[in-house]
């Protein structure tokens, strides 16, 4: 057959026989089985892109990235256009987790996105301003979705501060995929991919407390959060900033604060034992304040204390903390 002029071999049978199974294991998780039969489809039809792209992407899935890497480069030398091809996306991808510098840029440039010309010492890309953006952290567990800022097309820095079951601190740096799952938006309108995690690329050295408050009002809580983000760390209201969510909620488009106040959330959709995903709302309001609140408090440990008692300092008649424990 012809495309654009040019003849493209069909693949054959086998090919594709052996492609429909293998990506059939790997929605079993049977990466290993999954492999044989993609490289004996490579064996096949050495000459196609996809051949190479479906490797590319299984051991994305396995991430190992040497192996994506070189599968990715045979795939994108065999495309039949110059840009947007996702053969592409996944070489940054894989470029980035190995920080392959010169590769990524010139990845996300054949992709067709915009690198700015200024790089760090090491050659990483910097300067994208891709903005904010929403990452669900363990996808394919507990997925809890926080807030974050990219970096680049893939990578986000993660803002909110997740819960412990997580794992994740605030300030670190994760690995995402190309493909959002889901969008929030906003009370002032915007739209926020959510991404999936693939991996963590850089910890945070800073740990995680959870601490009791007892704040009068909201103005009392906000002034934590503000002494906190003052100091250069994260204060976060979880009584009011997380919510559970079914996965198929949470995948979807989602307000960032609705179902806040003393309404229950009409996309809650858990049971006592069996617990949605979580996710982070945006800052909001609700119509019933309790002053008992659970605070997230990310901050070194010799900061930590000093930092909820100068709180507690400012007014003291309305405001008070007790049980700090670092959890993650």
């Amino acid at each position: 057959m012809k495309i654009f002029g040019k003849v493209r071999h069909r693949p054959s049978a086998s090919w594709r026989q052996a492609t429909d199974r293998a990506f059939t294991l790997i929605g079993d998780g049977r990466y290993e089985d999954a492999g044989a039969l993609l490289t004996r489809a490579a064996d096949l039809e050495p000459w196609l892109s996809e051949s190479w792209f479906n490797l590319a992407l299984l051991h994305k899935f396995r991430h190992d990235w040497e192996q994506a890497r070189a599968a990715g480069l045979r795939a994108v030398a065999l495309l039949d256009r110059e840009t947007g091809a996702p053969d592409w996306w996944n070489v940054g991808i894989a470029a980035t987790a190995l920080q392959d510098w010169p590769l990524a840029r010139r990845a996300w440039q054949a992709y067709g996105l915009k690198v700015p010309g200024e790089a760090s010492a090491s050659g990483e890309p910097l300067g994208m301003e891709l903005g904010s953006a929403a990452v669900r952290l363990s996808p394919e567990g507990e997925a809890e979705v926080v807030w974050g800022r990219r970096l680049d097309p893939a990578r986000i820095e993660v803002l909110s501060i997740p819960l412990p079951s997580s794992g994740r601190r605030w300030g670190e740096v994760v690995l995402h995929d190309g493909v959002p799952h889901g969008e929030r938006v906003t009370s002032a309108g915007p739209a926020y991919p959510v991404f999936d995690e693939i991996e963590l690329w850089a910890p945070s050295p800073v740990p995680t407390w959870v601490v009791l408050l007892e704040a009068a009002t909201e103005a009392d809580r906000d002034a934590l959060e503000r002494l906190a983000a003052d100091a250069g760390f994260a204060a976060e209201d979880w009584s009011s900033s997380v919510r559970l969510l079914c996965r198929s909620c949470s995948e979807s488009r989602m307000p960032s604060d609705e179902g806040e106040g003393e309404h229950l959330d009409p996309h809650d959709h858990s049971e006592p034992g069996h617990p949605g995903p979580l996710g982070h709302r945006t800052a909001g309001s609700g119509s019933l304040w309790v002053a008992e609140r659970e605070c997230g408090i990310a901050a070194p440990s010799g900061l930590v204390r000093g930092l909820l008692d100068g709180w507690v300092a400012d007014s003291p008649d309305t405001r008070e903390w007790r049980d700090l424990e670092e959890v993650c």
